[in-house]
């Protein structure tokens, strides 16, 4: 299970939120071995005066923001990381210098979703990749 946020200026992240989606979740799939159908992502398009960020970034500036399940290994976090660093600039033409990504983990204990807790559901993927 995972749930992903994504912040940016409104006039830059609104005409590629669907793009930026679709490679997201490309990355998603490929390093945390998620079904297709597993797509959470909401976007918060912020009005230029509401996102300040650090010198040296554009207004492409974006935050990913991916909460999960914990159980997935280093290399596995940093591969999705690696990945969307890369695709998310070789597709959409943001550069590395502004994207910021940050993985926040909680045990399945702490999740709720179809009516339990997520250590009582059986998933159709794994955790431990």
């Amino acid at each position: 299970m995972s749930q992903i946020k994504v912040c940016g200026i409104k006039e830059h992240l609104n005409p590629i939120k669907q793009k930026l989606s679709d490679v997201i979740h490309d990355c998603v799939v490929e390093a945390l071995a998620f079904p297709r159908d597993k797509r959470a992502h909401r976007f918060f398009p912020l009005d230029k005066e509401n996102m300040f960020y650090p010198a040296g970034r554009t207004d492409a500036y974006t935050i990913i923001e991916i909460t999960m399940i914990e159980g997935r290994s280093k290399a596995t976090k940093k591969r999705l990381i690696r990945l969307l660093f890369d695709n998310i600039q070789d597709k959409l033409g943001i550069t590395h210098q502004d994207i910021e990504i940050c993985i926040y983990e909680s045990p399945a204990e702490n999740w709720g979703f179809r009516g339990k807790h997520g250590d009582e559901i059986q998933l159709n993927y794994k955790i431990e990749v």
